[in-house]
């Protein structure tokens, strides 16, 4: 492992943390509906059957009128949930959006543990969040390296959500840290595999 890259990344945080206390939680609820509104028009979206997506942090968009809606129309929805024996996160899905989700490990809701284990490589969709991402599928997560180890595992579609402020030229990568195929904001959908492609 890189000191120098574990050097550059807690850097790139604190960066991205200082410009994003400079976003309002208005500026924040705007850009969510912006990104839910692309996300809701999109072909990929909308054929999904089997979806993971996240409970947000303050600092992250608000997806959950999406898991609502994914509920509603029948979709299998999981959500991260701490595994305390494998001290790692896997993915549980909920059937009921008031009486499933607990708070978690970190503060962050999640399924709660007698909610069904949805296996990983049969998820045709994952909405990830991170603290940066760039137009080449690189993700900067919160340190921890949970996500990436439960990103290892999915086969299928990945795509980054985040603001604009978030994104940047590029985002230092180890070995084990999982790229993404696509990336959304409040104003792009890309293909980031494809060097940034945007998406109709």
């Amino acid at each position: 492992m890189s000191g120098s890259i574990l050097e550059a990344k807690a850097e790139l945080r604190r960066q991205l943390k200082e410009e994003g206390t400079r976003h309002s939680a208005e500026e924040r609820q705007i850009a969510s509906a912006a990104i839910r509104s692309s996300l809701l028009q999109w072909t990929r979206w909308k054929h999904a059957s089997s979806v993971l997506i996240f409970h947000p942090l303050p600092d992250e968009p608000d997806l959950l009128p999406l898991v609502k809606e994914s509920l509603v129309l029948g979709r299998t929805v999981a959500l991260p949930a701490f595994d305390v024996a494998t001290q790692s996160y896997v993915a549980l899905q909920i059937r009921d959006f008031d009486s499933d989700l607990v708070s978690g490990r970190f503060g962050v809701k999640e399924p709660r543990a007698g909610c069904p284990r949805v296996p990983i490589n049969r998820l045709d969709f994952a909405l990830v969040p991170g603290v940066g991402f760039d137009l080449m599928g690189g993700r900067l997560g919160r340190g921890r390296g949970y996500y990436d180890r439960l990103l290892a595992g999915v086969d299928a579609n990945k795509c980054g959500v985040g603001f604009d402020w978030q994104v940047r030229v590029a985002i230092p990568l180890e070995s084990h840290d999982i790229r993404l195929e696509f990336l959304v904001t409040q104003s792009r959908l890309l293909n980031v595999l494809c060097g940034g492609v945007e998406l109709e």
